[in-house]
């Protein structure tokens, strides 16, 4: 898991300016994995973000697979950024981990009071996700 993160900072350490990563993070939405149209209610709409996000998750082999959408073109970015930082790992992992790249490409600085809220929405959503499917075991 630190390396995946260790390779989002690199990634981010390339730009100079919040607005080239912005565009990056533009990019990066579309690498989001599809959701099921299914899953675009609001059984699965996490609260407290200013868009609307969408994320569910399934258990396969001990390991958490997310997939999400959003209607919003960054914070699509910003959970394609999760979701590769926490998918594929199992629910110990998720509910431990240290997600440090947030602070260390500066997203928690650059984000706008109600996507910051909507940052620590959906890392809570996934965690409750993993809390969910560890609790099965």
């Amino acid at each position: 898991m630190d390396n995946i993160q260790q390779e989002i900072i690199d990634e981010f350490s390339s730009f100079d300016e919040w607005l080239d990563k912005y565009n990056y993070l533009i990019e990066l939405s579309s690498e989001l994995p599809e959701i099921d149209s299914a899953h675009r209610t609001d059984k699965y709409v996490i609260k407290g973000c200013q868009s609307r996000v969408w994320v569910d998750a399934k258990l396969e082999d001990g390991k958490v697979y997310f997939s999400a959408d959003s209607d919003a073109i960054i914070t699509k970015g910003i959970i394609a950024l999760l979701i590769r930082v926490l998918s594929g790992r199992t629910p110990e992992e998720i509910v431990n981990m240290d997600l440090y790249f947030i602070d260390e490409i500066g997203l928690s600085d650059n984000l706008s009071p109600t996507r910051a809220n909507g940052l620590v929405s959906m890392i809570r959503q996934m965690r409750l996700y993993a809390v969910a499917f560890a609790s099965k075991k």
